[in-house]
């Protein structure tokens, strides 16, 4: 394996997060020190097949681990930690995050085994670090999770600013603004380069409070008569406080369903960022014996997901809640990019049953607003900090454009302004910045309990299979003479329905007989060979009568 060593003085890149929304990795070296910034997942592409999670690819860490010293988490999104009980398998490294980023940490290194084989470290808006040559404090900010933060690297080079995911909320729920004064000081002292969050770099004006949210959940409430049922991302503590709240202040008992959501719902009583009463949450089991109008659901499946909570109650297929007509379902989310199509029809499938759905697109005030700052948001972090160079991050590329121009609008220099795809490095020595040379990068596939083990050619496997089928042709020939003894039998999975298609099938059959004779005639012995003749011949066949190519696997024995 051949090592890249970046010999620039100080270098910066990502390994995910970047012509994406996802995976989020950012790594800031100077010489012999590497301090890596997130360490995220993503959620599997339409043609990625049976993939669960997509993390990035850490060889570059892994050939260098001596001079890693440790990994920052912003917060406690999975797209910024979700990677971490991979990587940390091949990395063991200190980990730094807040109060409630380290308890959804430890819940996961719980679960893989890793919980007291990982350093962890309490950081909070008053941190210094010490990390090689490089210094970390740090900045409070508003995103739709609490104890967020955006990173101050301190390098012999200049100051290094990352905002993580943030927007300016100025009268967020839990009463915690974001540093404003902090942010003004860092940007006085100097900012050689700033990393910002472009995720909502398309959108004009200031993204709204979630306080507003909290307005409208509790107007839905009120005129609410039955059942009502919230769905939302786990993640989102905010907004489950406001639940919490609604539940309270309209007499409402709260049952809390899906598996993460539980979890955070736990982890965030636990360590005191959820208030809730002590006699608001019922089991879910109990909803059924109390009122249709004094009971409330709090539950996964805001993106539509096949087998979240909210899809299941939608089709009947939950063990415990089913949606009733007459039920009222707050979609408390909009869809990620590429989620569109499962939202619509978990939307559809609710309204055919005859509940009241109240989603974003169909209510004046609106049941969600972002986490991520829109273009004002963006353009007073830029004034704050005032960097002398700008890495757009955090958005697919349309997004990191848009911010680079926005950056261009509030001073930013064009030619100070590195639009980079993952991968790309920024080297910075002596004050001047240029491009350096590739890191290699890449995504890396999680499929159950395998780590890298599918690649490229094993998707293909999956979309031919998924297209056309499979067919499997089994022949038993003689070890003496090679003459067929039983025979070739084929087996179709996904191609024909074999009782529709019987002809096709005595044909098929007997082209495998034609080939398997003439290779013997032949003398063709090689399995490999044998093989390779009844895939192309069958292939070549079915494909004149049906226009299709499934996949064929022949299967040679002998007696």
């Amino acid at each position: 394996m051949t090592k890249h060593n970046l010999r620039g003085k100080l270098t910066i890149f990502a390994l995910g997060g970047l012509d994406e929304i996802g995976k989020n990795m950012y790594v800031v070296q100077y010489g012999d020190d590497i301090v890596v910034i997130d360490a995220g997942l993503m959620f599997p592409e339409e043609d990625m097949l049976g993939i669960d999670v997509v993390i990035p690819d850490i060889t570059y860490l892994l050939e260098n681990r001596e001079k890693v010293r440790g990994i920052i988490i912003t917060h406690g999104h999975e797209d910024h930690i979700g990677a971490l009980p991979y990587i940390l398998r091949y990395l063991n490294v200190p980990v730094f995050g807040t109060k409630l980023t380290l308890g959804l940490i430890e819940h996961k290194l719980r679960e893989a085994h890793l919980l007291n084989e990982t350093k962890r470290v309490l950081i909070n808006n008053r941190s210094e670090i010490k990390l090689g040559s490089m210094k970390a404090t740090f900045f409070r900010t508003n995103h739709s999770i609490p104890d967020s933060v955006g990173v101050c690297l301190e390098t012999p080079e200049g100051i290094v600013v990352h905002t993580g995911d943030f927007k300016f909320d100025m009268t967020p729920v839990n009463g915690q603004t974001a540093d404003l004064h902090k942010m003004a000081e860092i940007g006085k002292r100097g900012v050689l380069c700033l990393l910002s969050d472009s995720t909502n770099a398309e959108r004009p004006g200031f993204t709204g409070s979630e306080k507003s949210v909290g307005e409208s959940i509790e107007e839905v409430f009120r005129k609410a008569k039955q059942r009502i049922i919230v769905a939302t991302f786990a993640s989102n503590i905010h907004r489950i406080q406001q639940v919490v709240d609604a539940c309270y202040n309209n007499g409402r008992k709260l049952a809390v369903v899906g598996r993460s959501m539980v979890n955070v719902v736990n982890i965030g009583m636990e360590l005191g960022y959820l208030r809730v009463p002590s006699d608001l949450l019922i089991d879910p089991d109990d909803i059924g014996r109390l009122p249709a109008n004094r009971v409330a659901v709090i539950s996964t499946g805001s993106q539509g997901e096949p087998m979240s909570a909210l899809t299941r109650m939608a089709h009947a297929s939950h063990r415990k809640v089913e949606v009733l007509p007459g039920d009222t379902v707050i979609i408390a989310a909009t869809p990620i990019p590429g989620n569109e199509k499962f939202v619509a029809r978990t939307v559809d499938q609710l309204f055919r049953i005859g509940a009241d759905v109240v989603y974003n697109a169909n209510t004046p005030k609106g049941v969600h607003v972002s986490g991520h700052g829109h273009q004002e948001d963006l353009k007073l972090m830029l004034n704050l900090i005032r960097p002398k160079y700008f890495i757009p991050i955090h958005g697919e590329y349309r997004m990191l454009r848009a911010h680079a121009q926005l950056a261009e609008s509030v001073g930013v220099k064009p030619e100070n302004i590195f639009i980079c795809d993952n991968g790309d490095t920024v080297e910075i020595s002596n004050g001047k910045a240029r491009y350096g040379p590739k890191i290699p990068t890449g995504n890396i596939l999680i499929d159950g309990l395998g780590v890298g083990d599918v690649g490229n050619i094993v998707l293909r496997d999956r979309k031919l299979l998924s297209q056309d089928g499979i067919l499997v042709v089994v022949v038993t020939l003689s070890k003496t003479n090679g003459a067929i003894l039983s025979g070739p039998d084929i087996i179709s999975r996904g191609f024909v329905y074999v009782r529709e298609s019987e002809q096709l099938m005595e044909e098929a059959n007997r082209i495998v007989t034609q080939t398997m004779e003439k290779c013997v005639k032949d003398r063709v012995s090689e399995w490999a060979s044998l093989k390779t003749s009844i895939r192309d011949s069958l292939s070549r066949f079915l494909y004149e009568r049906t226009r299709r190519r499934p996949m064929i696997l022949p299967i040679i024995m002998e007696v």
